[in-house]
């Protein structure tokens, strides 16, 4: 979903880019990433690639840490042997949610999921292995090019006369066109280290549905309900507002921006 959108915004910006799939390259074998980079000698490596089944990493840390962890250390490693940037793009789950205020840069890790977990290893392997390293913590992605909340209720909305929501979770929605474009703008910074990355304002996932609801034109009645009542096998924080306290940094555009120009480009996409 966001590589898709980092090629296409890449290559606007004038880059000349290669995008790797998951069949063109596996991440978590190294020789095969350092043939790869070796053979493209990129000025810069976006990490697209990871696991993000949030619930299935409870019963696949390892797996989820392979390809979240080891995978990121292997392309951070080889391309700190060519000089290049490297930009690892992480995520909200790496707090445990309890402040109430939004989380910055500085602010201490304690992920509480084995998503979160196994990302966190991620951000250690890629800041450990290459000094020119952008780790860049984003949150609630949504794109046409991939499994998404909004895409969810969507086709929940055309079916039902009502849904019901989790409305104790409080984050920020990013559409992965505006990260894209954040990323792209990034690699051209020599300004390296942790930053934040998030579609502008804050909601609750009830919030959210009913402004694609709204949105979209969809007349579907939501009602809330509290995690506890969904009984998933991951534990989401409850709060993790994202922003940044870096000067300069990249700001998104608001989270309901990124949902008008995901809805406009979804009806311009093929089915």
């Amino acid at each position: 979903m966001l590589g898709s959108d980092v090629v296409r915004v890449a290559e606007d910006a004038g880059h000349e880019v290669t995008g790797l799939s998951r069949e063109d390259l596996d991440i978590t074998d190294f020789g095969a990433v350092e043939r790869a980079v070796s053979g493209e000698q990129p000025a810069a490596l976006i990490n697209c690639a990871a696991w993000t089944d949030v619930d299935g990493a409870e019963s696949n840390l390892t797996e989820a840490t392979k390809v979240n962890g080891s995978g990121a250390r292997n392309l951070a490693a080889a391309t700190a042997m060519f000089g290049c940037k490297i930009v690892f793009p992480s995520t909200d789950y790496v707090f445990d949610g309890t402040k109430d205020q939004p989380y910055v840069e500085s602010d201490p890790v304690n992920p509480m999921s084995a998503y979160g977990k196994s990302k966190l290893v991620g951000e250690g392997e890629t800041i450990a292995n290459n000094p020119r390293h952008f780790v860049v913590r984003a949150s609630w992605l949504f794109g046409v090019h991939g499994k998404n909340f909004v895409d969810t209720m969507l086709n929940l909305g055309r079916s039902l006369e009502e849904v019901t929501v989790v409305k104790d979770q409080i984050g920020c929605p990013t559409y992965t066109g505006h990260l894209a474009e954040g990323l792209v703008r990034l690699v051209e910074w020599d300004d390296f280290g942790v930053f934040h990355m998030a579609g502008d304002g804050d909601c609750s996932w009830y919030e959210f549905a009913i402004e694609i609801f709204e949105q979209a034109g969809i007349e579907c009645r939501v009602l809330s309900q509290t995690t506890d009542m969904l009984d998933r096998p991951a534990p989401r924080p409850a709060y993790s507002v994202l922003q940044s306290e870096r000067d300069p940094a990249v700001r998104l555009p608001d989270w309901r921006e990124g949902l008008a120009a995901f809805l406009a480009e979804r009806a311009q996409t093929p089915a």
